[in-house]
């Protein structure tokens, strides 16, 4: 089981965390939204919390609370400029 940043969206994570001047990590996570009934949540996380789990990837810490790891195993999250248009935050597994 394993949850990894390219290289592109770590760099990008370490600058806001930078910004930000405080920050354990990016938290990733699913809940129940949008016309196909799931949604990802990313934030900045200030804390850790004792049943999460962790991930490090090209030194960022990716944290996940354990009912959403079901849906995000094997993910590889990567940043990338682009201009669009539309909802396209809900997914359907």
């Amino acid at each position: 089981m394993t949850i990894t940043l390219t290289e592109s969206a770590a760099e990008r994570v370490r600058g806001f965390l930078a910004k930000r001047g405080k920050g354990a990590g990016l938290r990733l996570g699913v809940r129940t939204s949008g016309c196909s009934g799931m949604a990802y949540v990313i934030e900045y996380a200030d804390h850790i919390e004792p049943q999460d789990l962790v991930y490090e990837s090209h030194g960022v810490k990716v944290i996940v609370d354990p009912k959403s790891l079901v849906y995000l195993d094997g993910t590889e999250l990567d940043f990338a400029r682009e201009d669009s248009c539309g909802c396209g935050e809900s997914f359907n597994v």
